[in-house]
Order: C-alpha cells, then sequence, then structure tokens
C-alpha cells in the first residue's frame, strides 16, 4: 500500500501515477484497439536481480536462476530515438534499425527527419521511421490527387535515400481512407526501387470489416510488416501484462497465416505500465467534491486568489507489469517456435541488458532478402 496526496489545482501530478510506448508507444490488444500511446520518456532500467530468486523457506538465501533459452532469428529490428543514439552499443544482435522519427506536420510537410550519420557504425541497415499524429492529419495527407499528398510522397522518398529503407507508422488511419492508405503505400513502393518499404501495423486477431490494417491487403504492397504486438493492456485499460502470452500466440498465429514468413516481423516491448486503484483522477462536480471532502472528514480548505483547494491523504494499491529478461526469452522462443523469422524491439534504452543474452541472429535463407 502506499500513500497519496491529492491536491486538485494541480491534476497533472495524479497523470504520473500511471507510467508510459509508440511506436509509437503503442497498440492496445484485442479486436477493438485504441490509438497507441508512445511513452514520452524513459523508463528506468530494470537489472536482473544478482543470483536469482529469493528462496520462499528461506528469504535469506537466493535460487540460482534457471539458464534462459536462446532464440535465433534472421532478423532482429530495434526502433531509436533521436538525441538517444548512445542507446545502440556495440555487439548487439541487431540487423536493422528504426529511426525514430520523422513526423508530418499540420500543413502535411515532412518534419524532424534525423541524420542516419549519427547513429553509432553497427554493420546492419537504418529505416526511416514517419509518423502522422492525429485521424484528422492521416485523412488530410492521404486524400487522392492534392498537392499535399503528391508533396509528402516527394519528400519522403528524397529523404529515404540516405537510408536503407522507410517505415511509415501511421497508427490513425480512419477505416474510411482505407483504399487511399493502400494506394499511398503503392505509390511509395514504386518510388522506392531500391529501398525497403516496411509499416508498423496494429496487432489483430482476425480480420476487421473496414479495417485499414489490413494486413492481407498491404502484404503485397510493402517489404515488411511490423505487427505490433504490446499494448494489449494500456494507460486506461484494466490492469494487465503489455502482452500476455497467450494473446501475443494468438496474434502472431493469425499474422502469420496472413503475412507468410517472409514479411512478418513480430513486435515485442521493453517496458512497463502502472495502474492506481483506487484513482481520483477525474474531474468533480461540486455536490461530488462536497461528498468528497465529507467521506474523508476534511476541514481546512485553502484559498488561492479566492479559489478553494484542499489536501487529504488515502491509501492506494499500485499494481504494475513489467518486461524482463525472462518475460522476453519467453516471449522470444514462443515465436521462435512458431517458425516467425523475424522480431522487433520498441525501444532500445528501455530494455534489461540481460535480454541480448537470449538473443543470436542467424542468417537467412538464400533468396530471402
Amino acid at each position: 500500500m502506499k500513500r497519496l496526496t491529492i491536491d486538485l489545482l494541480a491534476p497533472v501530478l495524479l497523470v504520473l501515477v500511471t507510467c508510459a510506448s509508440t511506436g509509437g508507444e503503442l497498440i492496445p490488444g484485442g479486436d477493438e484497439i485504441p490509438p497507441a500511446e508512445t511513452p514520452e520518456t524513459p523508463l528506468p532500467r530494470i537489472e536482473p536481480p544478482a543470483a536469482g530468486v529469493l528462496s520462499p523457506e528461506n528469504p535469506e538465501e537466493h535460487e540460482a536462476p534457471a539458464p534462459l533459452p536462446v532464440s535465433d532469428f534472421e532478423e532482429v529490428w530495434a526502433y531509436i530515438l533521436r538525441d538517444r543514439e548512445n542507446a545502440l552499443t556495440e555487439g548487439l544482435p541487431i540487423s536493422d534499425l528504426g529511426y525514430f522519427g520523422a513526423e508530418v506536420d499540420s500543413y502535411g510537410r515532412l518534419t524532424g527527419v534525423p541524420n542516419p550519420r549519427a547513429i553509432p557504425p553497427f554493420g546492419g541497415r537504418v529505416h526511416l521511421v514517419v509518423t502522422c499524429g492525429s485521424y484528422a492529419l492521416t485523412h488530410f495527407v492521404l486524400k487522392h490527387d492534392t498537392p499535399e499528398r503528391r508533396e509528402l510522397i516527394t519528400a519522403l522518398l528524397w529523404e529515404t535515400r540516405n537510408f536503407d529503407g522507410l517505415q511509415l507508422d501511421f497508427e490513425y488511419v480512419p477505416g474510411r481512407d482505407r483504399e487511399q492508405f493502400f494506394s499511398f503505400l503503392a505509390e511509395l513502393r514504386a518510388g522506392l526501387t531500391d529501398k525497403l518499404l516496411s509499416v508498423a501495423l496494429k496487432a489483430r486477431t482476425r480480420y476487421l470489416d473496414d479495417d485499414a490494417y489490413d494486413y492481407e491487403r498491404i502484404s503485397p504492397l510493402v517489404d515488411r510488416i511490423l505487427v505490433m504486438a504490446y499494448d494489449e493492456h494500456w494507460a486506461t485499460s484494466a490492469p494487465g501484462p503489455i502482452a500476455g502470452m497467450e494473446w501475443c500466440r494468438n496474434v502472431a498465429s493469425y499474422a502469420r497465416s496472413v503475412i507468410g514468413r517472409e514479411k512478418l516481423i513480430m513486435g515485442l516491448p521493453f517496458y512497463g505500465r502502472a495502474w492506481i486503484d483506487p484513482s481520483p483522477a477525474r474531474a468533480y462536480t461540486y455536490p461530488q467534491i462536497e461528498t468528497l471532502l465529507g467521506e474523508n472528514n476534511i476541514r481546512e480548505i485553502h484559498r488561492e486568489e479566492d479559489i478553494p483547494s484542499f489536501e487529504y491523504e488515502t491509501p492506494v494499491v499500485v499494481r504494475g507489469y513489467y518486461e524482463d529478461a525472462v518475460s522476453l526469452a519467453a516471449r522470444l522462443a514462443l515465436y521462435r517456435g512458431m517458425d516467425v523469422r523475424a522480431v522487433g524491439f520498441w525501444r532500445l534504452g528501455q530494455e534489461n541488458t540481460a535480454v541480448w543474452d537470449t538473443l543470436r541472429l542467424s542468417p537467412a535463407p538464400h533468396g530471402v532478402p
């Protein structure tokens, strides 16, 4: 149990009890999936216990941890943020970096393109990742036969010349704009003659009518699809795992069957979330304020510029879920057992570094790009 001080004049403090995700941050699970949330600030690095877990018989003793499984993948993708390039350290088993990120501004123009020369040499491919931050803006830039769409496509093709590929992380495509989204991808594919085109798509477990993220329709238009299999539970949902194992199995099974082995990348999270119960962070009517004051026996009211405020303490329960090397190794082994050839992580700098010991890059079979 923790004690929480509540000040209604500073409601922003209450928001901070829920820790941040996306890639684009990312995506809640199930079939009805709200927009993804990208953690705005780096989460604290979680180091593994020094000598395993505490023995329940004797808390002073430690049990030796079981060795974690090591999984081989033909491609390992990871996202990296501009100005946090030092999160890429030497020797990591990474084949592809998604450099985050350029974005589309309110006028439909491409802005914030990072310089790939800022990334330390690592021997793999670097992809420009581009986001578009709202449904209205995405609708605006996808409209057929508009100067904004033509200029954005021209800018994307031009800026990708300094990268090995381009990835669109458009997480706010209205269902009514699905055909325009598909044609947008087709135009980019035609223009990127010698570059990889990839997309980051929300997690799905089945086909949905009028869905802009139709795996089957998108797959022929791109070289890779990263399925963001995280945020099964999100900031405003009920508490739960960032990506439960059975949910991940269902997402991977559907994606594998529709996208195919050669183009599928299964996304994994490095971050965690916490929820507070009960959460008092909301708006109150005056009668509700009076009830709150009475229930908590609040007698002292402060005034600042004639505006009343109060404080009180109440016990709350904080429940958190996060990812460590054990959970990530289990999820990697799950995907490898399903014959998934590629995985991708959101994002470098948030991970328990022991996860890298559970990964190995293996060469792709001949003929697979």
